[in-house]
């Protein structure tokens, strides 16, 4: 374990341990022995990741005396994270006393977190592959009733990630878990803007453990696709780090802003491009580089200058936004939670006055803080680029038009502040995506 993330586990709620590096899958048996004493264990995969490493994992418990019942492989064909699946298992766990050990990425490791949640007990992940930062993170992403929800429960008691499996990983994986941690830089600048608003403070301990070293982790895409194994450190430890971060705040805002609304909302709509739909990391990085652009259009505005009284007189009633909510959302779920989330960070037109003078007076420093955060739109394309994730909507069927009404409709889905907002009190956001939807983001 790195030196980081042995401090990072001091603020973590349910982590104790996390085996990092070459060679790790031979740990397992002492780490699991270390942390479940006395108590056997019982792998849960799919036949990609039984492969991987899962098969070693149980090997390697059962000679050491801790092997539990067969391993369960999962053979739907893609694995989807849902709610049938938890329901079998945590009836076959709860007729014993095993342990659960996940052997793979986030499906298998968000059905089995829900899972152990579910009988009572702590699991361990053995972490395949690079993928997201749900690792380590609190809550597990379950379809349930035709939609993603995200369900509480513990996060590991302890995670074994083992690099000689995760670079053999297939590609598109790594660029998945590459694009999620791209998206902390985002993210982490929306959090910037709910603090400077006094919307949200910013948590040091969960800023530190997110964006302390996150330059470094996003520094080199060439070399992780090179396979280097010090780039695939210190992006798993990246990626590790945002899961601990959840943990302390108990929330997800420090790994998790504007950016992932999209993602949400396309799973919300079951959205599919050639028949899948497309990873979590790719449609949070297409996402990432859309809001770095939005940035980009922001931070060129003297909002230091900004009309109070004309943004104030064009903030429309609630009544009036959730009329038009039941005309762009075409599910009644749908428009159920968007009123519930619209209203929970609703302000009158007296509170947006008093928020945007405030805006008005820490603008030129704000700016200042935002454009250190940011990495250039460009930038962020070029490096998604390198590592093979998509680096524009197109490229997961999402055209300019469908982006920009996706911004309407991400806004409004979750109660979290973020730039949407920012730009919606504004008055900006209008404007800004009928630039886009004209000129793109070039």
């Amino acid at each position: 374990m790195t030196p980081r993330l042995q401090s990072a586990l001091k603020h973590a709620r349910d982590t104790r341990a996390i085996a990092l590096g070459t060679g790790v899958l031979r740990q397992v048996p002492a780490l699991f022995k270390e942390q479940f004493p006395g108590s056997s264990g019982r792998v849960i995969a799919d036949p990609r990741t039984f492969q991987a490493a899962g098969a070693d994992v149980h090997a390697a418990l059962t000679a050491a005396g801790l092997a539990g019942g067969a391993p369960i492989l999962l053979e739907d064909e893609p694995l989807v994270a849902e709610i049938r699946h938890v329901e079998v298992l945590t009836g076959q766990f709860a007729a014993g006393s095993d342990i659960p050990v996940a052997v793979g990425s986030g499906t298998i490791n968000d059905i089995v977190k829900l899972v152990a949640e579910r009988v009572g007990r702590p699991y361990i992940v053995v972490a395949s592959a690079a993928s997201m930062d749900g690792y380590t993170s609190y809550g597990a992403s379950i379809l349930y009733k035709g939609n993603k929800q995200t369900m509480a429960c513990p996060a590991p008691r302890a995670v074994a990630a083992d690099l000689d499996v995760i670079r053999r990983a297939p590609a598109p994986l790594l660029a998945s878990g590459y694009a999620d941690l791209m998206a902390k830089v985002v993210s982490g600048a929306d959090w910037i803007l709910a603090d400077a608003l006094g919307v949200e403070a910013i948590d040091e301990v969960a800023w530190s453990l997110v964006q302390g070293e996150l330059a470094s982790a996003l520094s080199g895409p060439e070399a992780l696709v090179g396979g280097d194994a010090a780039a695939f450190s210190r992006l798993v430890e990246g990626l590790m780090m945002s899961g601990l971060a959840m943990q302390w705040t108990g929330t997800s805002r420090p790994a998790s802003g504007a950016e992932h609304q999209f993602s949400h909302l396309w799973d919300m709509e079951h959205y599919v491009y050639k028949g899948e739909a497309p990873s979590h990391g790719f449609k949070v990085g297409v996402a990432t580089h859309f809001i770095s652009w939005v940035y980009e259009q922001l931070l060129r505005e003297p909002l230091d200058q900004l009309d109070v009284a004309a943004a104030c007189a064009r903030w429309r009633p609630e009544s009036e936004v959730d009329a038009e909510a039941r005309q762009i959302f075409k599910s009644e779920e749908i428009q159920e939670l968007a009123r519930r989330e619209r209203a929970a960070k609703h302000v009158t037109r007296e509170e947006l006055a008093d928020q945007l003078n405030l805006l008005r007076t820490v603008w030129p420093e704000l700016r200042g803080r935002l454009q250190r955060q940011l990495l250039p739109s460009a930038e962020i394309r070029r490096r998604l680029a390198a590592v093979g994730a998509p680096d524009r909507p197109e490229a997961i069927g999402i055209t300019r038009e469908r982006m920009a009404d996706c911004a309407w409709r991400a806004q409004q889905i979750r109660r979290r502040f973020t730039v949407l907002d920012f730009a919606l009190r504004t008055g900006l956001l209008q404007d800004i995506l009928a630039r886009y939807r004209e000129h793109g983001d070039e």
